[in-house]
């Protein structure tokens, strides 16, 4: 992990992020909740504004909900049905293997997502839950923390792995939003992380950040790679065909997961960190339904 910013950079971050949530929303309209009172429809009935049919009365009923003017009408008694509001739940998933710090860039990308996903989350009132999560090993994020930015002594406590985040071992909630944000750069299958993310009635967002020097890096001779979750070092010559071999299988790998997500109805977007922040989240993130405009 590169240095991380001081405090004053990541409240200033934080700041910049309500901002951004202004403008651009994580997709709660596209989905009915069930939580604590708020105001977004539920799959329930409740007292909102929003009329949504008649049925007839039970005894125990609120008198207050009874329809008068039908009941002066036809004599029966007959019940007013309103929407359920509900805040949503929202569990925010922060792969912090080393990976997604290579880079200043992408680091501070990373930053930055996760600043917007809790704004975005807190400016809706929805109840959030937040994790960091290094291989097989998790860390419970209070809100505060994040929002002082003094949560990185957790995420540093995490220990070393190479393993993919295993969020089988998260206790996330039944009906929640779950956004995850992970450069995907493991060697594992996609259903498995896919699955999580989508069971239990949970609906899942994928945010990737990815630097140009992963997609398309300009090797060509002799190289000495470090292996950012092990930090080994390996020795490689770099000629172009092997080159080209690399980019064919990084294309393949995110091809892969984007099939296996829309297969498990989980909107992926990876977000690149040389575009500013805005036009990067827009760019796949709008499409695929990660995030809608205001």
């Amino acid at each position: 992990m590169n240095a991380l910013p001081e405090i004053s950079e990541l409240l200033r971050l934080q700041v910049q992020a309500r901002e951004w949530a202004r403008v651009l929303k994580l997709p709660f309209r596209q989905q009915r909740w069930r939580g604590h009172s708020g105001e977004f429809q539920g799959t329930g009935v409740g007292s909102s504004l929003d009329f949504q049919d008649h049925r007839v009365y039970i005894p125990g009923d609120d008198p207050r909900q009874i329809n008068w003017q039908a009941y002066a009408r036809t004599g029966t008694y007959t019940m007013k049905q309103y929407r359920e509001e509900v805040r949503p739940l929202v569990d925010l998933i922060v792969d912090v293997s080393a990976s997604m710090f290579a880079y200043p860039a992408k680091q501070q990308r990373v930053l930055e997502l996760l600043a917007y996903a809790v704004e975005a989350s807190l400016q809706t009132g929805a109840t959030l839950r937040c994790f960091a999560v290094r291989g097989g090993e998790h860390r419970f994020l209070e809100t505060d923390l994040l929002l002082s930015g003094r949560c990185w002594g957790e995420i540093q406590a995490l220990p070393a792995s190479a393993e993919a985040p295993a969020l089988k071992r998260l206790p996330l909630r039944a009906g929640s939003l779950r956004v995850c944000l992970s450069d995907l750069l493991f060697a594992a299958e996609p259903e498995t992380l896919l699955g999580s993310l989508s069971q239990r009635n949970g609906r899942g967002i994928l945010l990737v950040p990815f630097a140009s020097q992963e997609a398309n890096p300009g090797w060509d001779g002799n190289y000495e790679f470090e292996d950012a979750e092990t930090s080994l070092f390996h020795e490689h010559r770099i000629v172009p065909d092997i080159l080209q071999r690399y980019q064919q299988a990084y294309a393949r790998h995110f091809h892969l997961w984007k099939t296996a997500a829309a297969k498990h109805g989980v909107a992926l977007a990876r977000v690149p960190v040389e575009a500013g922040f805005m036009e990067a989240l827009r760019m796949e993130g709008i499409p695929a339904g990660c995030v809608e405009a205001a």
